[in-house]
């Protein structure tokens, strides 16, 4: 009976350091690009933004406008897949198709993304060391766990109002 308490005493403290860390950890904002709608306030109040550089083949480089108001934030920004397909990362990609993404990122706002998280963070091994290799940060379903983390549009494993919640 007692082995019973201790673990559950174990557990317990355990999912209380990981709410303590999530709520003072950064708060990620995925999903990012002109074509889809982001809350103001989700904007404002996330420290990185994951941008989709061509979402819909449509490139974030083709709004300029849009690239410098997201530069106003001052946020840091992160590239999120390429076109952001459903597993886009699971199927094995060359560095022609990452690189893709990588001049729409830069054509936008001036600079290389240095971190990467994949749509539905679904990476497969090949890709994650194709990104290692490239010099990326790669942003983890892992990681996901000791941060908040909200989608423009809604979306995703845990739509926004869970994450409130959490």
């Amino acid at each position: 009976m007692k082995k019973r308490y201790l673990i559950l005493i174990i557990v317990f403290v355990f999912l209380c350091v990981i709410e303590v860390i999530r709520n003072t950890s950064a708060v990620h904002l995925d999903d990012v690009h002109p074509d889809i709608q982001c809350d103001e306030e989700l904007l404002s109040n996330s420290d990185i933004f994951y941008v989709i550089p061509k979402f819909h083949n449509v490139s974030i480089a083709d709004n300029l406008e849009w690239c410098s108001k997201i530069l106003a934030y001052n946020k840091t920004l992160a590239m999120h897949g390429v076109y952001h397909t459903y597993r886009e990362f699971n199927l094995d990609r060359i560095d022609t198709y990452i690189q893709e993404g990588e001049e729409a990122f830069e054509q936008c706002f001036g600079f290389s993304p240095s971190r990467f998280k994949a749509p539905q963070v679904s990476l497969s091994y090949s890709n994650a060391l194709v990104l290692e290799e490239k010099g990326y940060t790669l942003d983890t379903l892992f990681r996901e766990l000791f941060h908040k983390v909200y989608h423009c549009n809604d979306q995703g494993f845990y739509p926004n109002w869970v994450s409130d919640l959490i």
